[in-house]
């Protein structure tokens, strides 16, 4: 089993949670997102069909991108992956809301190129994501769009249990799914 890869940090640990971890696996590599991987992310995430289903559906154009990308960029948790056999930008995720009473921390934001949909890559983002932050945390939440079905899928095929309702960092309504480090335990 392949593991996440331990190198020198971008930023410190916020609080007792590490946003930005570099982690690898056998497909990808995510590490912390840079400004200038604009023009390769924008590149990615510039196919219509990856937004049908998401609240901002022209996140496609320049503009949306740029605003969505400046936020990712500023929320300290981006995390951009990259094809770890091309080194191809294929997309992102992001750590979020690192709740240390309910132990808890948020994946999400996540995108891929289409080329890579099916499974392999995000079981893969998600796992190396999942196992660092369960170096910190009991439990992980993922808020998914309800009219969001396809990544509602990708939450459940990876062991996400839908839990109830939440209002995402947007102030949307969402759909919350979990998954707990005695879950993964026990998998």
């Amino acid at each position: 089993m392949v593991g996440p890869r331990r190198a020198r940090r971008r930023r410190p640990v916020v609080g007792s949670f590490d946003y930005q971890p570099f982690l690898r696996g056998s497909l990808l590599r995510l590490r912390p997102l840079r400004p200038d991987d604009f023009e390769a992310l924008f590149a990615a995430a510039s196919d219509p069909a990856i937004w049908t289903q998401h609240p901002a559906t022209d996140r496609y154009t320049e503009s949306v991108f740029r605003q969505f990308f400046d936020e990712q960029l500023a929320s300290g948790g981006a995390l951009v992956a990259i094809d770890a056999q091309t080194d191809e930008t294929i997309g992102m995720s992001r750590f979020h809301g690192y709740d240390p009473e309910r132990s808890e921390v948020e994946i999400g934001w996540t995108f891929l190129v289409r080329s890579r949909w099916g499974g392999a890559y995000n079981g893969e983002m998600k796992r190396l994501m999942l196992e660092h932050a369960f170096r910190f945390v009991n439990n992980v939440v993922f808020l998914v769009h309800p009219r969001n079905y396809r990544s509602q899928r990708a939450v459940e095929k990876i062991g996400g249990v839908r839990t109830e309702s939440r209002v995402d960092a947007a102030g949307r309504d969402s759909i919350a799914y979990r998954i707990s480090k005695s879950m993964q335990a026990g998998a």
